[in-house]
């Protein structure tokens, strides 16, 4: 088991009893050593809809409780209504969600009383599950008194205050619902929002939905409803609701950053904090400043906080795959939207509803006059980690290899090795490698002029990887 952008995350035959115990038990004693609980102190457990999530639930929760902890079991909600949940209470959170990835995989997201764990506590709940190697470990299941109710009306609220009251009136909007557990109160929100709500594919079977390379299949969905049932836009989220999926009158999908810009937009945001794989004209794209990151929750959240502690305000984050954190308050509609430093999916999908609401305008259209460069990305699933590892080390020995591998595509002009490798071709055109930091998969990100030359050239890239792969494996 290790840590990933994310959380813990592995396959479900090893997360699940020992694992499982072993690590609630690990981040229970971090707490306890480390000041941020004291016995007898509440700890929140949610989970998502996969089929092995409510016994790995239970084995943590009966595992907090030994360790001296008090839990308190949220059932399925989604890791944002949870977070925020857990910061009104003072209580640590835990939430077992393998987000967008199969079903054969799970994991463990951690969180403070103040909101998600930092690299600095993955290292040390680490460093605890190491030294308690050769412990017997108890990985009864537990019970535990049942608040998802409170949650989630908690979670309703803060997001139906974000707009004036039926500023969704006359949209007709789609929720996909697949085996999200955001489906019902996406639901909830905007009919509260006076929206028309259709809800679309709801699922008992856990489907895994990438917000950031959508299916084919995926799209194909959403390309029969939008006309089917003459939608304005479709919304859904990933597995345990903290990424956005909004789709316009089309069908088509919005790109994550997209959603996180217009987001910073719609709080009139005066810090942008975004990893190195969101568009690069994001710098140019609102009278904000931008702080780029490496990919993953936690550096988003180390810069938002950075700048809180430098006196900034009104300080957004978001990444590639349209999850959006607020690290300071914002005035909304409503009144104030408190700071949540967790991915969320209903705000960027809301901010992005108000838009068309307002302009009176078909949400393809707005898409279109954006700024933004068109981009696009998608990954090499079942990709073993150790022959991204060795691609990664193999571009990063020389800059002839990187410029080799390459050469097929253009002629590399700039790079950055921030996060994966990120080259700017002599063209102006971009391709950006990096292997999943939760999953065995390679993804690859693009930028160019227009989408024909966008997908044009993820099509390269990724048929460049998989040539290099196969080289090796002979």
């Amino acid at each position: 088991m290790k840590f990933g952008t994310s959380g813990l995350r592995g396959l479900v035959v090893d997360l699940e009893g020992r694992a499982s115990a072993l690590y609630a038990t690990a981040f229970a004693r971090h707490l306890l050593e480390a000041g941020l609980a004291k016995p007898g102190d509440p700890v929140l457990v949610g989970r998502d809809f996969r089929a092995s999530s409510p016994g790995i639930s239970a084995t943590c929760i009966g595992a907090l409780q030994r360790a001296g902890l008090c839990a308190i079991d949220c059932g399925a909600v989604p890791t944002p209504a949870l977070a925020l949940y857990g910061m009104k209470l003072s209580a640590a959170c835990l939430m077992i969600t393998g987000s967008h990835i199969p079903d054969d995989r799970n994991g463990i997201k951690f969180y403070r009383a103040d909101g998600e764990i930092d690299k600095q506590d993955e290292i040390r709940i680490t460093a605890i599950a190491g030294a308690m190697a050769d412990e017997e470990i108890d990985a009864t299941p537990g019970e535990a008194s049942d608040q998802h109710v409170e949650a989630e009306a908690l979670f309703v609220e803060r997001n139906v205050m974000l707009l004036a009251p039926d500023a969704l009136a006359g949209l007709r909007v789609g929720v996909y619902q697949h085996s999200t557990v955001a489906r019902d109160l996406f639901v909830q929100v905007l009919e509260k929002l006076g929206a028309q709500v259709v809800p679309l594919g709801r699922s008992e079977r856990f489907i895994p939905v990438d917000t950031e390379a959508v299916s084919a299949e995926t799209i194909a969905l959403l390309q029969g409803w939008a006309p089917q049932y003459h939608l304005d836009a479709i919304v859904s989220a990933d597995g345990d609701g903290d990424r956005p999926l909004v789709a316009d009158e089309k069908g088509q999908p919005l790109r994550g950053d997209l959603l996180g810009l217009i987001t910073a937009n719609f709080l009139h945001a005066k810090v942008v904090a975004t990893p190195v794989t969101s568009n690069s004209r994001i710098e140019s794209a609102g009278d904000y400043r931008v702080v780029r990151t490496k990919v993953g929750s936690p550096f988003v959240i180390a810069a938002m906080q950075s700048a809180a502690d430098a006196g900034e305000t009104a300080i957004v984050g978001f990444e590639a795959n349209g999850g959006t954190l607020t690290g300071s308050d914002f005035t909304v509609a409503g009144g104030t939207l408190k700071a949540l430093p967790t991915r969320d999916s209903f705000l960027p999908a809301l901010a992005t509803l108000s838009l068309v609401a307002k302009a009176k305008q078909p949400l393809s259209r707005i898409v279109a006059d954006h700024p933004l460069a068109f981009a696009a990305a998608d990954r090499l699933e079942n990709f073993p980690v150790e022959t991204s590892a060795a691609l990664m080390a193999h571009l990063r020995a020389a800059d002839d290899n990187l410029a080799a591998f390459l050469a097929p595509i253009g002629s590399v002009a700039v790079k950055s090795d921030i996060d994966g490798l990120r080259a700017t071709l002599e063209d102006g055109r971009i391709i950006h490698l990096r292997p999943s930091g939760n999953a065995p998969e390679m993804r690859c990100y693009v930028e160019a002029p227009d989408e024909r030359a966008a997908l044009e050239l993820l099509a390269q890239g990724l048929d460049l990887i998989r040539r290099w792969a196969a080289e090796r494996n002979r």
